[in-house]
């Protein structure tokens, strides 16, 4: 089990991102923008710990998280699926889970496939 990622290991690992998030600067090298989806990713798992839904965010991480049945083979019946600007955006608070669903930025299927309780991340909300 990874140990815990404290919350300015989380706020320092999107911090270099914002810019971009917000439109105001170039894309920030893959390594970078991949430290903030993991980093993102994994505080979810350890804040909302379960095995009940996959959140994939290719090609960087793909968590389990949300207490409830787990599944030990094959594809989980609750996946959650989306491009690695639209998940930061969700857990920065730039983007609302209704929009992005709304919008098709963010693919769900199952009926626990709904992390807007836990989104944004508080540490990350401004």
């Amino acid at each position: 089990m990874p140990a815990p990622i404290p919350a300015e290991e989380l706020r320092g690992a999107v911090e270099p991102v914002r810019a971009w998030l917000a439109g105001e600067a170039d894309q920030p090298p893959r390594s970078v923008v991949g430290a903030a989806v993991k980093t993102t990713a994994r505080w979810l798992a350890q804040q909302v710990p379960g095995r009940s839904v996959e959140v994939r965010i290719p090609p960087h991480v793909a968590v389990q998280c949300v207490d409830g049945p787990r599944h030990t083979r094959g594809t989980p019946p609750n996946v959650i699926e989306t491009d690695a600007a639209t998940w930061l955006r969700l857990t920065t608070g730039q983007l609302t889970w209704a929009h992005a669903l709304a919008d098709g930025a963010v693919t769900a299927s199952g009926n626990r496939a709904d992390l807007s309780p836990y989104l944004p991340l508080r540490p990350l909300s401004r």
